[in-house]
């Protein structure tokens, strides 16, 4: 089992499409305060997911390095309390959907994902089924508020479908 830690997005995102429970398979979910207080106030519903334990840590300051980054890439108190906090568990995954955010994650060394990346990470672990995953992705801009090109979705959706060997449905 791995561990992660949670910029506000996901949890966000994955609470608007019912699919919190993708993230059950985690040994530790790591939430920095200010993440959690960006949380409360856009879908606090997905702080209560009962399956999921959310663990609420107070982050340490940011190096030197990474405040540049965040400066440069315009990050907020999340994001930038959620990359210090990997500096404390360095195997973790960071979850964010800020393209800055994984961007600076990318120039830290460190494994990155987004809503996308969970939902697609659910079918190889059994928590959906590629045709369920296929759903929630063309049904992703009317459920949720994630952001992600149109032209850019269709092209994930496709690739899925041509991976999977699925038969595209007809939109």
């Amino acid at each position: 089992m791995s561990e992660a830690v949670l910029d506000a997005g996901p949890l966000i995102h994955l609470a608007e499409l019912d699919s919190l429970d993708t993230l059950v398979d985690f040994s530790a979910l790591f939430v920095p305060m200010a993440v959690k207080e960006e949380v409360e106030c856009h879908e606090p519903r997905a702080l209560k997911h009962p399956y999921l334990s959310l663990q609420y840590v107070f982050a340490p300051l940011p190096p030197p390095s990474l405040l540049a980054i965040g400066r440069a890439l315009a990050l907020d108190k999340g994001e930038m309390e959620a990359l210090s906090l990997m500096d404390l568990h360095p195997k973790a995954i960071f979850l964010s959907d800020d393209s800055a955010a994984r961007l600076a994650a990318e120039h830290r060394g460190i494994k990155a994902h987004g809503t996308i990346g969970i939902l697609i990470r659910s079918v190889r672990k059994g928590y959906r089924t590629e045709r369920d995953v296929i759903d929630l992705l063309r049904g992703l801009r009317s459920r949720s508020t994630l952001y992600i090109r149109p032209s850019l979705l269709a092209e994930v959706i496709q690739a899925l479908e041509k991976e999977w060997k699925l038969v595209p449905e007809k939109q």
